[in-house]
């Protein structure tokens, strides 16, 4: 069987260190602080909270380019020119990033998109278990792989939720009253990702303490989760007594495995500091 390289964007949130630790290759998105444009990743993400704190701004996210592409899929066929490329894209409805791919691809058959339908941890979760099936399942082949992929991706659930609306008024995704009645109120929308989308679903009023084991609780009712693994993805300013809290939540509705993935620049840029992001999987079809 020939080696299949997983590939994805920096906005799957994956660390340099889980993407080392299986192989993944990233390849970057962007984001932009005036007339400055930077690589998701080549920062520190509390800058963004800095930048929106000195300006009322916040930066604006690009999806990864044709060249981006390029550069990666030649490297990768240079150091393993027998090697499949299985690329499991960041939401296509959301970024240029996969259709950036598309071109770059140019007709190679070695190289095989996926569109994820999804973003930030429910990117980054999938990509880390689809690695994980290719190093137990060494006798697929690419074809094997996709679908099993495919399927993954289709089971996968992400949803969101900010720890208050400024950045999503500063963005100009709700109005100036909207976000003052919404923190007085301390409403937190939550953001679920749904075939790609990223739509408004339940308002939650109080405490993000207080939220917390509600939102939990509704994401395992609304899908059906295995409670084998949980992966929680959190922007900067979420502090250490939630990271605890959530756990302890966590760990009381029977999840076994509780992972934690730092949110980078694209997902902070659009929920700002202090969110939270909350990942699981249903059961596949085929044996793991």
């Amino acid at each position: 069987m020939s080696k299949i390289i997983l590939v994805t964007e920096s906005g799957s949130d994956l660390t340099p260190e889980i993407a080392g630790q299986y192989g993944i290759r990233v390849v970057p998105m962007y984001v932009t602080f005036g007339d400055e444009t930077k690589e998701d990743g080549s920062f520190e993400t509390e800058a963004i909270v800095d930048y929106y704190k000195k300006t009322g701004k916040v930066p604006k996210t690009s999806g990864s380019n044709v060249e981006d592409f390029q550069k990666m899929f030649e490297q990768i066929h240079e150091e393993e020119p027998d090697a499949d490329i299985l690329y499991i894209a960041y939401s296509a409805v959301t970024t240029v990033s996969f259709t950036s791919a598309s071109v770059a691809r140019d007709g190679q058959e070695h190289i095989h998109l996926l569109d994820s339908k999804q973003v930030s941890g429910g990117l980054g979760a999938a990509v880390i278990r689809m690695a994980k099936l290719i190093r137990e399942h060494v006798e697929w082949d690419i074809h094997q792989a996709f679908e099993a992929a495919k399927e993954l991706c289709e089971k996968t659930h992400f949803n969101f939720i900010p720890s208050n609306m400024d950045f999503l008024r500063a963005g100009g995704r709700v109005s100036n009253a909207v976000a003052l009645c919404g923190n007085v109120l301390k409403i937190h929308p939550c953001i679920n990702v749904e075939n790609g989308y990223l739509l408004a679903g339940k308002r939650y009023r109080g405490s993000l303490k207080k939220v917390i084991p509600e939102l939990l609780k509704d994401f395992c009712e609304k899908y059906p989760i295995n409670k084998k693994e949980i992966w929680l993805s959190f922007t900067p300013g979420f502090s250490e007594e939630l990271k605890q809290h959530t756990r302890q939540i966590a760990e009381k509705m029977g999840f076994r495995d509780i992972h934690w993935l730092p949110c980078k620049g694209v997902i902070t840029s659009h929920g700002g500091p202090g969110a939270l992001g909350v990942t699981g999987f249903e059961d596949l079809s085929f044996a793991e």
